[in-house]
């Protein structure tokens, strides 16, 4: 049996929006469930660990594979990985599940869909966690060419707009490509002051952020960071990217322009009970990014992880479902 049997619900599926999604439910339907969106390059069983402690603490909750990803899958049009399908896909899971509103708790680029979610469909939505990744305010210029300036070409982003060039190297070798995303910070590392919300800026001549031609040049062998992941759990996210490749993931970034110009009308205004966890040593997304978010959610709690890289969830687990199951306590007992 492998990792993702032996720690994963049953996996189920709901025909909706144009794609099979599939996803994995814990606890009884009773309550406002919470919704986990995963980023990239993960799956829902980057939420083991949350559904595990939900369904112990008798809570509703749900994780899809989202479009792109895992037992789902997606279209080939880059166009059909925008933001409106990505959240109309999570809008159909919840009238296949007939509930009226849930929780949305999402990490990563899983956030960024899930901070969304309050400012299109406000009906559906009765909070929000976000999971390292804070809510961002609309960009007062297209992002890839804000980033393209700052961070330089081959930085990862901007990369990604290329089409193939990335997907090949990441699909190339999925074993290698995943060792050298899950992984924990150095001890030795500083918390984390810059990013892509932050300071840093591209050294003359030299991109910021590239990260193909880092993995290029990547040897799991030689590299001193320590896995959070089991032999068995890292083989069902290799095992699964191996099956569908990363483009599906890749054309979620490929969509912020598309994005981008979608947002020009939209009000910016969270008015849902929200929630930001933040990792203190996450390189990309630091708890920097979360500052001035007030201006934009309205009934905002921040909790602080410690010592935890980008992938949180996996990575400090306890600690992270503790801040959940407490905050849904206050305010949303059962």
């Amino acid at each position: 049996m492998s990792a993702l049997e032996s720690q994963m619900p049953p996996v189920k599926f709901a025909e909706t929006n144009g794609v099979r999604l599939a996803y994995y439910e814990v606890g009884p339907r009773k309550g406002v469930p919470v919704i986990f969106c995963h980023g990239f390059p993960e799956l829902a069983f980057s939420w083991r660990h949350q559904l595990k402690a939900f369904e112990a603490a008798g809570r509703w909750a749900i994780a899809p594979d989202q479009r792109g990803y895992g037992l789902t899958g997606g279209p080939k049009d880059v166009g059909a990985y925008d933001l409106a399908h990505l959240m109309d896909d999570l809008v159909g899971l919840l009238d296949h599940l007939g509930v009226e509103k849930a929780i949305f708790c999402g990490h990563d680029w899983g956030g960024i869909v899930v901070w969304q979610m309050p400012l299109y469909h406000p009906d559906r939505v009765a909070g929000v966690i976000g999971l390292n990744t804070p809510f961002m305010a609309r960009a007062p210029a297209d992002p890839i060419e804000i980033m393209r300036r700052r961070f330089g070409k081959d930085m990862y982003i901007v990369h990604f707009q290329t089409p193939g060039e990335a997907d090949a190297v990441l699909d190339a070798d999925v074993a290698k490509a995943m060792n050298f995303f899950m992984r924990r910070p150095l001890d030795s590392e500083p918390p984390a002051s810059g990013g892509l919300s932050a300071d840093a800026t591209a050294a003359d001549g030299e991109s910021a952020f590239a990260l193909i031609k880092i993995l290029q040049a990547y040897d799991p062998a030689f590299d001193p960071r320590e896995t959070f992941l089991t032999a068995d759990e890292m083989a069902a996210f290799v095992e699964s990217f191996e099956r569908t490749g990363f483009t599906g993931g890749i054309n979620w970034y490929r969509n912020f322009t598309r994005n981008w110009r979608a947002a020009e009308d939209v009000e910016e205004k969270v008015r849902v009970p929200s929630l930001m966890v933040m990792a203190e040593k996450d390189a990309v997304l630091p708890p920097s990014a979360a500052d001035g978010m007030e201006a934009y959610v309205s009934d905002l709690e921040k909790v602080l992880i410690p010592g935890s890289g980008h992938w949180t969830q996996q990575e400090k687990p306890q600690e992270v479902n503790k801040v959940i199951l407490d905050w849904l306590d206050r305010r949303f007992p059962t």
